[in-house]
């Protein structure tokens, strides 16, 4: 048995699904035009190489202080059922039953949050999934993420302790993303894949020889 490791975002579905939700939270009246002005400005500052993703995903969890965690548990769910399930890719299903078939166990490994990857994990049956949490105390969100964060190097560290858990190493397992963010797993993986890659994780992907997929 292997371990099949498999990106959310532009990878399983054809979609930024923290873009999706802002716009979503925008036209619900849950988030203002400004808030959503803010976040997509630190995005833009991490793609430009200015900033952190880690700030800006702190910087997003901040603003979630005060709320009750089963309002975006079910915002979540409605986000999934209207919005995103539908743009799930074709590839991702098939994918995912070939490594079913081999026997290997199926990780959803994302720096999304525990309220979309639980739909998404049930929707492709996959075994487990590893995500970014957040802090909640008496049912309400303090506005702190769970360290370490589940992106770049983080999910490096989460995957080792799952294969740890499972007996396997990371060379028996496979990895699929569109991230150049991705690159510290896919190098430790013995089956890195990019799937619909960014410009950056292209370039690698030719220059280490991996394999490279379109799935939809």
């Amino acid at each position: 048995m292997g371990i099949a490791f498999f990106d959310l975002d532009r990878t399983i579905v054809s979609c930024n699904t923290a873009t999706l939700w802002t716009r979503r939270e925008v036209r619900l009246g849950h988030m203002s035009r400004w808030q959503a002005l803010r976040a997509a400005w630190w995005i833009g500052l991490y793609h430009l190489g200015a900033a952190a993703m880690e700030d800006a995903i702190e910087r997003a969890v901040a603003t979630l202080a005060g709320v009750r965690e089963d309002s975006i548990r079910t915002r979540s769910l409605a986000l999934w059922q209207e919005e995103v399930v539908a743009l799930v890719r074709p590839g991702a299903r098939t994918a995912v039953a070939r490594h079913r078939a081999r026997g290997d166990r199926l990780v959803l490994l994302t720096t999304s949050s525990n309220y979309l990857s639980e739909p998404v994990t049930a929707e492709l049956g996959l075994d487990e999934y590893v995500c970014n949490r957040f802090e909640v105390v008496d049912g309400v969100f303090t506005g702190v993420p769970v360290r370490p964060l589940c992106f770049g190097a983080g999910k490096l560290r989460y995957a080792r302790e799952v294969a740890a858990r499972a007996a396997v190493e990371l060379s028996a397992c496979a990895f699929y993303t569109d991230s150049f963010s991705d690159l510290p797993l896919l190098a430790a993986v013995g089956e890195p894949v990019a799937v619909h890659p960014d410009p950056r994780l292209a370039r690698e992907a030719r220059r280490r020889g991996w394999r490279t997929e379109l799935w939809d």
